[in-house]
């Protein structure tokens, strides 16, 4: 079934691109002119001709995906060499974001409802509101503009704000840790966001679960409340939580398409961005593809959390 569904994603993106797009644009309006002749074979080995009816072009696109063949870009390159390339770039930020974004926003969710009403409640609760009222670019830049004015003042680079990693850089250790330094703004740019609407719901799930019986009932038997809080209503409170899981990574994926922009990492949001830009159907096509299998995988990882945390899932 979750083939069937990436399928239909990938085929409906597909044919929205070669609708719309117009990649004969590409060569036409070049000096010395390109010969229509010339612009037409070309395109049709790139199975790009506009020409072409569009269901034709469909299915020599599918049967190349369905044997690993991902067709070419509008220039002659090869789609899935540049898949390959950037699909680890951006599975690294989406990772460590989802990661981070989802831990510290469940930790802040909790700890603001068993703070309820206190000052760092309302903290928390102020401060989560304003980082969801900021766009993810707005977002970014701000980093980026903060850590230069940062770095400058310091005199030397403290932060990264700027590419993956420096390739001047040699040698194990050194190449870590200067990878994990280009990480830092990206994944605090990508996350906020996360940790700001995690805390919401995860205080809301915490108050309610807060007030039921067993949670009392755990306490009066002698359970100590920090015990209680974190064995009982956390594990319960998080189950709503775990079930967003999935819905939330469509929203990190967009937020890493600016954010791989504007920080110069060289991962899929960012080709998304070029390939629209060139009119680059089959590109467009194989990134929806990503994505929606990206969004199915979110949603099985979400099925095991809850069935981890709520045993009558796991019954049934």
């Amino acid at each position: 079934m979750n083939v069937v569904l990436v399928a239909i994603a990938a085929s409906l993106a597909y044919m929205l691109a070669a609708t719309t797009m117009n990649p004969r644009a590409s060569y036409e309006g070049r000096q010395p002119p390109v010969p229509v002749e010339v612009i037409d074979r070309t395109l049709d080995n790139y199975n790009l001709n506009d020409k072409t009816p569009v269901l034709e072009r469909y299915v020599r696109w599918a049967s190349g995906v369905v044997t690993g063949d991902f067709g070419s870009k509008w220039n002659g390159g090869s789609v899935g060499e540049e898949m390959g390339r950037r699909i680890g770039v951006s599975l690294r930020l989406l990772f460590i974001g989802t990661i981070v974004g989802f831990a510290l926003g469940v930790a802040l969710g909790a700890y603001s409802a068993v703070r309820q009403y206190k000052l760092s409640d309302r903290v928390i609760g102020v401060g989560s509101f304003v980082v969801m009222a900021i766009p993810v670019f707005v977002m970014a830049t701000m980093l980026a503009i903060a850590t230069y004015n940062l770095n400058r003042g310091l005199g030397f680079t403290l932060i990264e704000y700027t590419g993956e990693y420096n390739p001047n850089v040699t040698g194990f250790w050194p190449l870590l840790f200067n990878r994990l330094n280009h990480l830092i703004l990206p994944t605090i740019s990508l996350s906020l966001g996360a940790i700001a609407f995690y805390s919401r719901i995860q205080r809301n799930m915490m108050l309610d679960v807060l007030g039921q019986d067993f949670v009392r009932t755990a306490m009066a038997k002698g359970l100590r409340r920090r015990t209680a809080l974190f064995r009982h209503a956390l594990r319960t409170a998080l189950i709503p939580s775990a079930t967003y899981f999935a819905f939330a990574f469509g929203t990190m994926f967009v937020g890493a398409t600016f954010t791989e922009k504007i920080f110069a990492w060289h991962g899929m949001g960012a080709w998304l961005v070029d390939s629209i830009q060139q009119n680059d159907v089959n590109s467009v096509a194989a990134v929806a593809l990503f994505t929606a299998a990206c969004i199915l995988i979110a949603a099985f990882i979400s099925d095991l959390l809850v069935a981890a945390l709520d045993p009558r899932v796991r019954v049934s």
